[in-house]
């Protein structure tokens, strides 16, 4: 990911920035939508490891994937939102029950 020291892309420095920052919030309640399936996850970020997000995942679309850790590529999370202090808090997105 970084060439030599100073001869960073803005790519490169985009991707570190995102990693440093989503390692910065370890131990908060993260949402992370993807490109690909199964496309959302919301839960605890457990760690960072090199370019990879470990979250415990709380819920999903798919529920037999829930209560799991899944390790995410940062470069595939499309958008994210993290919890913090004095921001809102994400919404409990559980089945229950009912027409839709």
């Amino acid at each position: 990911m970084e060439h030599a020291k100073g001869n960073m892309t803005s790519n490169d420095r985009h991707e570190e920035g995102l990693i440093q920052f989503i390692a910065e919030n370890a131990g908060a309640k993260m949402l992370a939508l993807t490109s690909s399936f199964p496309y959302f996850f919301i839960g605890k970020i457990i760690q960072v490891m090199d370019d990879y997000v470990v979250l415990s995942v709380e819920t999903t679309n798919v529920a037999e994937l829930e209560g799991r850790e899944w390790h995410l590529h940062i470069h595939d999370i499309e958008v994210f939102y993290i919890e913090r202090d004095g921001w809102p808090l994400i919404p409990q997105l559980k089945e229950t029950g009912g027409d839709g």
